[in-house]
């Protein structure tokens, strides 16, 4: 066993889409993105790059566009922690991270199907922690748009302490909040880790309560390097209110990685992602949100719409839409006017301008490496969790090509030293293991 470097070290994580146009499935060399074939391949590459983890997401219901199925989504994703657990078979160190949503499972239940990939994967499991508060996920449960926007965090964080309880007692637990009730006992011991580790990727107010509480890694937007900074500071500001050190937290922006040989490449390769994941019918879907109304009889090379958008404000119904932008739709249309007469900007040259993406590290290896380092080694992250914009290449370049520079930087491991997720991050042990 290699000795540990001295300099901070980079953590890294893949994050498996299961909505948006993050991933360019419809490209013709891309795999089918629900054969398990494709998640054995992309999980034993990140294994051979010494990723931390594998971080799968998933959805409650197959996401709609007014009302309709959102055709240019995959769909018939299997559940996550199945799947994770058919992946454990197939290797040895990785981390196997579930997204499980607190608003519409029960506490005991969950804490009891994520215990059990942690035991059958020793030690490797991790849960994201999400919640929702759209009503087209809640007609699954019969229960709608079931809580407030904020309220979903004080379910959550009730449903996080009532997990942590179940998975740190042999007894009999009972919880009678105004949000959680039950009375359950654990009915699988602890894995080696004590407990799967806790992954949060909320960016408002509750959210970051919520990860300060409890988190052991975030998942944050916040991606460039300024913003970084100061998220860091707010997040780390927020640990010692509940007594937590620095140190027992990691931060991990999602973040896109574009590599060539040369920049000029990486920049002309750049631009061809942006423009696949922004295609003439994703562009159309997009307006339509904001319109709220049918508009597949435009040209997406052509000019903005002329008709005048519904009054309503923005639906929510797909899923994607954040709280803070779902009024003031008019003002931002009348907004998207006039850029796109002051540029001559067709309906798809406007969306491929407006619409939001995950922030791109763009550039050769070494490059790449050497902003990756200055993140690291000033603490304004622990690592990134990437979002792959192309299967299998954009997986294989980071790791046959951006993690020997990380490498030879010393700010990246040459082989794992643990068994455990926890370990591979470098978290403190879990003190609440099961001892009674």
């Amino acid at each position: 066993m290699t000795e540990p470097s001295s300099r901070p070290q980079l953590h890294l994580g893949l994050f498996f889409t299961g909505v948006g146009p993050q991933l360019i499935w419809t490209d013709p060399d891309a795999p089918s993105h629900t054969a398990i074939g494709t998640f054995v391949d992309v999980v034993r590459t990140l294994e051979r790059g010494l990723f931390d983890a594998f971080f799968l997401g998933e959805g409650l219901r197959v996401r709609e566009n007014r009302g309709r199925v959102f055709d240019l989504d995959v769909a018939g994703r299997p559940d996550a922690i199945t799947q994770l657990s058919a992946l454990a078979a197939v290797t040895d160190r990785i981390g196997l991270v579930a997204t499980q949503n607190t608003t519409y499972n029960y506490p005991a239940d969950l804490a009891r199907r994520l215990a059990s990939l942690d035991l059958l994967s020793g030690g490797r499991a991790g849960w994201n922690i999400v919640t929702t508060d759209n009503a087209w996920t809640g007609a699954n449960f019969r229960q709608g748009g079931w809580l407030e926007h904020e309220r979903r965090y004080d379910r959550a964080t009730q449903f996080v302490e009532a997990a942590k309880a179940l998975w740190s007692s042999s007894r009999p637990v009972e919880r009678d909040t105004d949000l959680v009730r039950f009375r359950a006992t654990a009915t699988v011991p602890p894995g080696p880790q004590g407990r799967p580790v806790l992954f949060q990727a909320g960016d408002s107010d509750g959210g970051r309560e919520l990860a300060a509480r409890h988190a052991d890694v975030v998942f944050s937007a916040n991606t460039e390097y300024g913003k970084a900074v100061a998220y860091a500071a707010d997040l780390r500001d927020r640990l010692s209110r509940y007594g937590r050190s620095p140190d027992s937290l990691r931060i991990l922006p999602g973040a896109s990685v574009v590599l060539g040989d040369t920049p000029a490449e990486a920049q002309e390769k750049a631009r061809w992602v942006r423009a696949e994941q922004i295609n003439g019918p994703r562009a159309i879907a997009f307006l339509e949100q904001y319109w709220g109304t049918d508009l597949s009889a435009y040209d997406p090379d052509g000019p903005l719409p002329d008709i005048e958008p519904s009054e309503d404000e923005l639906d929510p119904s797909r899923g994607t839409i954040s709280l803070a932008h779902r009024t003031g739709k008019a003002a931002l249309i009348r907004k998207w006017r006039e850029l796109a007469a002051e540029r001559g900007l067709s309906i798809r040259q406007l969306v491929l301008e407006v619409a939001p993406g995950h922030p791109a590290f763009t550039g050769t290896p070494s490059a790449v490496a050497d902003e990756w380092t200055h993140y690291v080694t000033t603490r304004a992250v622990d690592g990134f969790n990437i979002v792959p914009h192309l299967l299998p290449s954009s997986v294989t370049d980071i790791v046959d090509k951006l993690v020997p520079e990380l490498q030879s930087r010393s700010v990246y491991r040459t082989e794992y030293r643990g068994t455990t997720l926890r370990e591979h991050l470098d978290l403190p042990p879990d003190t609440a293991a099961q001892a009674d």
